[in-house]
């Protein structure tokens, strides 16, 4: 089996690069964790608000961890954050550290407030994450188009692409999930075992929404006849993708999702759901391979076959769901500052969206940029 998963990324946006600066600092680049639901006031655990700059989430424990004598494994977190930037979020911890905790101080690190709490948090516990990204080096052009391409994601929304952080620095995270799978690789770390088969996934994710991509830019620019020669479907199903009028083409089969939470159902009836997908009450799902994941059904899935079919042997030892395709920013602004020559963005994504795939959209670079 060819481990090297390959496939080109392909944007949804298509403007030319446009020139900025993006430093990932704490001046520059502001993530703020939102809650998924209040705390409780009461119970045995602690709920710590934190300010970190420039440091991971896992150096963020251990800090903590050595300054309480708690173990970092009893810690608990909705998410981890990035390292490099000024970044706020929520931590757990057994509430008889309390006191060892009254005279915490570090240079980079603050606990903000304490809240009690009847539960640790868990991996997903937050409803997502606001951002504030400063771009500079942005003449007045730059500026416009940036405006631009921002306020088209914000009416359209964008591809929800996993982000680079996903991948590891040399984009092989994948492959040693699939060694794992294979059996040719073992971990007793059960955080990084997981880690690596979800970049497994993530990768097989990506491609499929890259394939997607792709066919809706060619609804885009090709006649229906011309269509019709590359994904062999009879008249129905290409007038029903032609008559939609969001870029992104849902088709018969997709596996369709209540935004931004919901049960999973069956597109089945084309026109209906586009017109859904449109005000943004709901939108398109893409597979994580495993047992538990619905499957698409008709067009829909013989598309996901041509990027899953030769890993559905793996099912059984991976949990599988579904995830959204496609994505809303929402709260959004733009501002730009010409005596500065600088452009602040600000936005609030739901739980598993990132910002870098955002920034990728508006400048067209890439991480490696």
């Amino acid at each position: 089996m060819d481990e090297n998963i390959t496939f080109k990324k392909i944007l949804s946006l298509s403007h030319e690069k446009i020139e900025a600066h993006f430093s990932k600092n704490s001046s520059d680049f502001v993530v703020r964790e939102r809650a998924l639901y209040e705390f409780s006031g009461k119970g045995e655990h602690l709920i710590l608000h934190i300010c970190k700059k420039d440091l991971s989430t896992k150096e963020a424990l251990k800090i903590l961890s050595e300054f309480s004598g708690a173990k970092i494994k009893d810690f608990g977190y909705a998410g981890l954050k990035d390292k490099q930037g000024l970044t706020f979020q929520y931590l757990s911890l057994a509430r008889k550290f309390e006191e060892k905790l009254k005279n915490f101080s570090h240079e980079k690190l603050k606990i903000l407030d304490i809240f009690y709490h009847d539960n640790k948090l868990k991996i997903g516990h937050l409803k997502g994450n606001s951002f504030f990204i400063r771009l500079k080096k942005v003449n007045k052009i730059n500026a416009l188009k940036l405006e631009q391409a921002f306020a088209l994601l914000c009416r359209q929304g964008f591809a929800n692409y996993f982000a680079y952080q996903r991948f590891g620095k040399f984009n092989d995270n994948y492959k040693q999930g699939l060694e794992i799978l294979q059996g040719k690789k073992k971990l007793r770390d059960k955080k990084m075992r997981d880690f690596l088969l979800s970049s497994f996934q993530s990768i097989l994710f990506n491609a499929y929404l890259s394939k997607r991509l792709e066919l809706s830019h060619f609804a885009k620019k090709f006649s229906k006849k011309e269509f019709a020669s590359i994904y062999k479907l009879d008249k129905k199903d290409i007038d029903e993708i032609y008559a939609q009028e969001h870029f992104f083409k849902l088709l018969r089969g997709d596996v369709l999702c209540h935004y931004p939470f919901g049960k999973n159902f069956f597109c089945e009836d084309v026109a209906k759901e586009s017109e859904r997908f449109e005000q943004k009450d709901i939108s398109v799902t893409g597979l994580l391979l495993g047992e538990r994941a619905m499957k698409a059904k008709d067009f829909a899935l013989c598309l996901e076959d041509e990027i899953f079919k030769n890993f559905y042997l793996f099912n059984p030892a991976l949990n599988g769901s579904r995830r959204f395709l496609w994505s809303y920013l929402e709260e959004a602004k733009f501002k730009y500052d010409e005596e500065k020559a600088q452009v602040s963005l600000e936005f609030f994504l739901q739980k598993g969206s990132y910002a870098t795939t955002i920034l990728e959209e508006l400048l067209h670079t890439s991480n490696s940029d």
